[in-house]
């Protein structure tokens, strides 16, 4: 069987070629970064999947490297492939926001409307009144799903804008009050498994 005359054109070897690399280190580094997170979530069956593509992809990428050792433009176009590939990577785990974050939040205002507002919404608040380094305080905390993030930190503008308040990534929940919808589809195959 003859080989197709374009793969062996210098039209092939010096552009398509490199693209289709570059294109896979994109594709193999973004999955890379979703398996890391899904791992992190604790998603034994998921995590594993996601790193055979990853694998498959790659090995693919890098035979194409070792048949052409003496491409200058495949070596650039294997590391510009990983290098887009972790921002891919990290914009669509922005997008897919899957997991909880915990939001802690410590006020000298009053809160009590914050609270009850957030309560309103179907969110679990937790709140204690505390001693800070400049007088009391009222701290709260509420688990979110992270895609609510955005919209619960407005709501705690709209209160009490002055607040102090910080995020962090939460591994597991098991039992809380969260708004209905809060468990989609994609954060229960990538996220923490459903809440009661």
């Amino acid at each position: 069987m003859s080989p197709i005359p374009i793969v062996d054109s210098p039209a092939f070897a010096w552009i398509i070629l490199p693209l289709l690399i570059f294109l896979a280190r994109i594709c193999d580094v973004a999955i890379g970064t979703i398996r890391i997170i899904t791992l992190y979530k604790g998603r034994r069956f998921l995590a594993p999947l996601l790193g055979f593509v990853e694998i498959l992809i790659w090995l693919a990428a890098i035979r194409q490297i070792m048949q052409n050792l003496s491409n200058v433009y495949c070596y650039f176009a294997y590391a510009g492939g990983f290098a887009m590939g972790i921002y891919v990577g990290m914009y669509i785990e922005e997008k897919l926001a899957f997991g909880y974050e915990v939001i802690r939040v410590i006020t000298k205002n009053d809160a009590a409307e914050l609270i009850q507002y957030l309560r309103s919404q179907n969110y679990g608040v937790t709140n204690i009144d505390a001693q800070g380094a400049s007088g009391k305080v009222s701290i709260i905390f509420t688990i979110v799903n992270r895609s609510a993030r955005a919209k619960v930190i407005s709501f705690i503008k709209r209160f009490n804008p002055k607040a102090f308040y910080t995020i962090e990534d939460i591994r597991s929940v098991s039992e809380g009050v969260f708004p209905p919808g809060s468990s989609g589809y994609l954060n229960r195959l990538f996220g923490d498994r459903k809440c009661k």
